[in-house]
């Protein structure tokens, strides 16, 4: 591991209690990052900060629900206070709740749109806030969001989910061209049947409303049909793209989303 690749960066991570958000914290720390590690679960951001810090890492937990603005500007306050700025900020919360299309409610509807569009928006806002009033740097500043296959695609029992992700595409690219002006570049990943707690829980979803007729059905289902690499995921095999988009590499690159899906989608 190069622990130089990011020692320059200080980096607030959305939803990193667990998962991929956890797995990525963990592995930014590891190449010199500082971290600020937020989510709603604080003890699960606490235990995911222990273990940076054992291995020589620093970190600090924030608790922050991103569908409240003060939240997130409070996590891109702590993050500077630690670490004296901000110049990555990774809006990785999200949620799903599986329905069939005609059994979504409003309140399905607007819950993940909350969390995975709005959150999203107001952490682009903010952490880009903080960026603009810090002034020039060497290099660009970071703003990386979270997509997902369904950000290109869509399945008949997960369309809110779909729909917020399509906006995260979008904010991606408008806000390339918003944020250009001041030397922040905004890109994202979109990954796709990735085993984590909100895939097992997914799985246990789509089992109650008759998708599936067992558990892991869904993963295995999909890995067969539809993954061209023939497995799903681990939060590990997103780590390499998620440490690119962080560090001096990916400088000359902007509005982008790329795609970590073992082949699903190819466009």
């Amino acid at each position: 591991m190069d622990t130089s690749r990011l020692a320059n960066k200080h980096v607030l991570i959305t939803g990193a209690a667990r998962g991929m958000g956890a797995a990525i914290a963990e592995n930014y720390a590891e190449q010199g990052a500082k971290v600020c590690v937020a989510d709603v679960n604080l003890d699960g951001c606490q235990e995911v900060v222990d273990r940076i810090v054992a291995k020589g890492g620093s970190a600090i937990a924030v608790k922050m629900d991103v569908t409240k603005r003060a939240d997130i500007a409070a996590g891109v306050k702590a993050t500077v206070d630690a670490f004296g700025s901000i110049n990555v900020m990774l809006n990785n919360a999200g949620i799903n709740k599986p329905l069939m299309f005609l059994d979504i409610t409003e309140e399905n509807w607007q819950q993940i749109m909350d969390v995975n569009g709005l959150g999203c928006l107001m952490g682009m806002q903010e952490a880009a806030k903080q960026m603009i009033a810090q002034g020039p740097q060497d290099e660009p500043y970071k703003i990386i969001n979270v997509g997902s296959i369904v950000s290109r695609m869509a399945f008949d029992d997960v369309v809110p989910y779909s729909c917020s992700k399509h906006a995260v595409l979008a904010m991606i690219n408008g806000g390339a061209k918003a944020l250009v002006k001041h030397n922040i570049t905004v890109n994202g990943y979109g990954p796709g049947v990735v085993r984590t707690e909100l895939w097992e829980q997914l799985d246990k979803d789509l089992v109650a409303i008759g998708k599936f007729e067992k558990p892991g059905e869904s993963m295995d289902t999909l890995a067969r049909d539809m993954i061209l690499l023939g497995r799903y995921s681990y939060p590990e095999d997103v780590l390499g793209t998620a440490s690119f988009l962080a560090s001096k590499d990916s400088d000359y690159m902007t509005g982008q989303l790329i795609m970590i899906d073992g082949g699903m989608v190819m466009q």
